[in-house]
């Protein structure tokens, strides 16, 4: 199944990505101005990569009740309430002025990105339930090519718009994009079967756990699918864009442009890699990762050439996480979907955050090359890891 076949037999993956579309441009159009104004504002490595953090930690902590909830209720109703959410919080960025009120901006990350987590958790849970097999894998890749295209093109568009109109003006267009995603989604009908599980939330969480633990595939599948973390570069491109490039180029369209090349290259690696890999060759595509990511970290001090590794860094990166994704809810029953999915993407969230602390406090006892060969270097153990439990799944 190709692209085409998959909108023109599932009308409702096409309308969903619509939905997508919108709403992942304006989660990433918001970051360059979040960034910048951190920037502005004189805010230290640490502080930087708790911010960055913050986008993560939401996942973490929200995992076992998100997936109870999922499970619980009715899947489109809950992707209104949550998309409504993103759209106030987005405003309430507007409300910070200076680093006294870094505080205050943390609880707005918080609290957009706990309702991001638990709509993408939604989403992919409701796509396991829409499609199956090569299908699911398809959508899955759909998924993850525009998820990279809204990150290529939101931040190559915000470090623009950040650097001639500012950063407030940044987050009262990426409120509108929240504002027009919703709308599209009110339209949209989809025909699931309904959750009959009545349990209660707490019930339910103990029981995605004890079948987390009874099940060693799915265990293993999720610790593998956490690898694609260690590629949270945010803390690293801003670092680069502070320390190196302001020297170069400005710090929101250096910022900008490197997110863009690198999710460019995200959005186009599924249809030149995604044909030669299946579930026994992904140690391959591991240990490629982690050489790019290597070669990234050497030339980091030129801003021009390091643009062609960072290209590199993100050829493989989409492939890994959709064929590990679609793994993980390939092994996982329909009823335990939403538990499942939501506590895989807590792990992803902790390597996402792991990788981030790791950044920030590293940056301030070595160079920022010496990090990112270290974490290249990790996607090599992943790969050994892989070898080993391969048969397994």
């Amino acid at each position: 199944m190709n692209y085409r076949e998959l909108f023109s037999k599932h009308k409702v993956i096409r309308d969903l990505s619509v939905v997508q579309l919108i709403a992942y441009f304006g989660a990433w159009f918001s970051n360059v101005a979040i960034y910048t104004m951190l920037v502005q504002f004189g805010s230290s490595e640490l502080a930087i990569a708790v911010v960055t953090a913050m986008h993560f930690l939401p996942a973490v902590l929200i995992a076992p009740f998100s997936g109870a909830i999922i499970d619980r209720f009715k899947l489109k109703n809950l992707m209104v309430a949550l998309l409504s959410v993103e759209l106030l919080m987005t405003l309430c960025f507007l409300l910070i002025d200076d680093k006294s009120q870094i505080w205050l901006l943390l609880i707005f990350i918080f609290i957009r990105m706990s309702c991001a987590s638990m709509f993408f958790s939604t989403e992919m849970s409701l796509l396991a339930k829409l499609v199956k097999g090569p299908a699911l894998q398809k959508a899955n890749e759909v998924h993850s090519i525009i998820w990279s295209f809204a990150y290529s093109a939101g931040m190559g568009v915000s470090g623009i718009v950040v650097n001639y109109v500012g950063v407030k003006t940044a987050f009262i267009i990426d409120a509108g994009f929240f504002l027009v995603a919703l709308l599209v989604l009110l339209r949209i009908e989809f025909d699931v079967k309904q959750s009959e599980i009545k349990h209660k939330i707490f019930a339910l969480i103990k029981d995605g756990f004890f079948y987390i633990k009874e099940n060693p595939k799915i265990m293993h599948l999720i610790f593998l699918h956490a690898s694609v973390g260690l590629t949270s570069f945010d803390t690293l491109v801003t670092l680069l864009a502070k320390n190196e490039y302001k020297y170069v180029i400005a710090v929101p369209l250096a910022i900008g442009i490197s997110n863009a090349v690198r999710a460019f290259a995200l959005m186009i690696g599924p249809f030149f890699i995604s044909k030669y890999v299946n579930k026994t060759n992904i140690h391959y595509l591991l240990i490629i990762q982690g050489i790019a990511i290597i070669l990234w970290g050497l030339t980091q001090h030129n801003f021009y050439v390091s643009l062609i590794f960072v290209f590199m860094t993100g050829l493989f990166t989409t492939v890994l996480w959709s064929i590990t994704y679609a793994l993980l809810q390939e092994k996982c029953d329909d009823e335990y979907l939403g538990r499942v999915i939501s506590y895989n993407d807590m792990f992803f969230m902790i390597a996402c955050i792991i990788t981030t602390m790791f950044i920030g406090l590293m940056a301030t006892l070595t160079s920022l090359a010496i990090i990112t060969v270290v974490l290249g270097l990790a996607f090599m153990l992943f790969a050994l890891y892989f070898n080993r439990i391969k048969t397994w799944i």
